[in-house]
């Protein structure tokens, strides 16, 4: 069970994953020691699942970010496993959800323009034997950026 002290640390660590025991204890009137078990204590139980760096894809040469709708055209055990695995294997593809409605999965893609995404569609995506159909949405402007989860 989270307490009003769990939740207010998992808040700030979201905003600066980097703020070390005492800095922690300081803000949660905690001894940096108490501050640290309780760091410790909900990186054990699975809360925190990991720390990682927020890049800049533009920086990175990434400049057209998409999504994309993809629809089976069997939708047995065998097939769901194979996209998974072709997901898992691209670099380009930074999350995919399962989803209910006309889509099957909900991708996420960075590409470094147009021609890569036009590749990743045409030689990647439609000619797994178990894709039916895509369709992709370029995001033409981030108005809100990865945010920290509720707490």
């Amino acid at each position: 069970m989270l307490d009003a002290t769990d939740t207010r640390l998992l808040a700030a660590l979201q905003t600066d994953a980097h703020l070390t025991a005492h800095q922690l204890g300081e803000m949660l009137n905690l001894s940096p020691s108490q501050a640290g078990r309780r760091r410790q204590r909900l990186e054990a139980e699975g809360y925190i699942q990991g720390y990682a760096a927020r890049l800049d894809p533009a920086r990175l040469g990434l400049t057209v970010q998409g999504f994309v709708q993809v629809q089976l055209a069997r939708h047995g055990p065998e097939q769901s496993k194979s996209f998974a695995r072709l997901v898992s294997t691209r670099p380009e593809i930074t999350s995919a959800w399962t989803m209910t409605g006309e889509a099957d999965y909900l991708l996420r893609v960075y590409c470094a323009d147009l021609a890569g995404l036009n590749r990743l569609l045409h030689e990647v995506l439609l000619t797994h034997p178990a894709v039916a159909r895509v369709q992709s949405q370029i995001v033409m402007d981030q108005l809100k950026r990865d945010a920290p989860l509720p707490t």
